[in-house]
């Protein structure tokens, strides 16, 4: 039992570094690769659930996250940015280090929340409780700091492989509820797709800054 939870805080401190590496990035190319990184991880951290604890209903949540999150959005994404020809760095709001100082700020401060939420919970389920909260704040912190539409889509995404991660630990959703929100994410990647192509086309940009003083000119 010792040798389960060892793993599955392994797995889910890996997705907390992910996170971290996703707010150092500088290139989009690199940040959907660290977000196929962090789901494909997300997926593990499930699977090895669904087998320590005997819930064979987890293999099903584990095979969506790896498929819809680890390989097709990622590489959906890559192959729509590669069509807008967005190869450029990131656009910042503020400094990758101070990005960073504020990610381990939020990381004490998830630690903080959960042991005052959840005195009397066990410390291992704790802990895993508080990373998967870290991943939550730290993929909101992220939708924060950069002003590129592609990647406020993956900080919303991020922050959905923390909850995702959290529910786990939790014993879980009802996989109805599980399945039901992997394909919205999937039906709002489309969409998100046409939308950013529509604003490409209108106004040859996907900075959100950019597209906020035009809004402002014609005012």
């Amino acid at each position: 039992m010792k040798l389960a939870y060892e793993i599955s805080h392994l797995l889910a401190g890996v997705m907390l570094v992910v996170s971290f590496a996703l707010l150092y990035q500088q290139r989009i190319a690199a940040v959907l690769n660290a977000f196929a990184a962090q789901s494909i991880t997300l997926a593990l951290a499930v699977a090895w659930a669904a087998w320590s604890e005997d819930r064979p209903d987890l293999f099903i949540t584990a095979t969506i996250a790896f498929l819809l999150k680890g390989i097709v959005i990622p590489v959906a994404l890559h192959r729509t940015v590669t069509r807008l020809g967005v190869h450029r760095e990131v656009e910042k709001v503020v400094g990758v280090g101070m990005a960073l100082l504020v990610g381990l700020a939020l990381c004490g401060l998830s630690q903080a929340l959960v042991v005052k939420i959840a005195p009397v919970a066990a410390g291992l389920a704790r802990d895993e409780l508080a990373l998967a909260m870290a991943i939550v704040l730290l993929g909101f912190l992220m939708m924060i700091v950069r002003r590129n539409a592609v990647t406020q889509v993956v900080g919303f995404m991020s922050m959905e492989n923390g909850l995702i991660l959290a529910a786990t630990g939790a014993q879980g959703m009802p996989l109805v509820v599980e399945v039901s929100v992997a394909f919205s994410v999937l039906i709002a990647l489309f969409v998100f797709a046409v939308f950013v192509f529509r604003i490409r086309e209108r106004f040859d940009t996907i900075d959100i800054e950019a597209l906020d003083r035009m809004r402002g000119d014609r005012r």
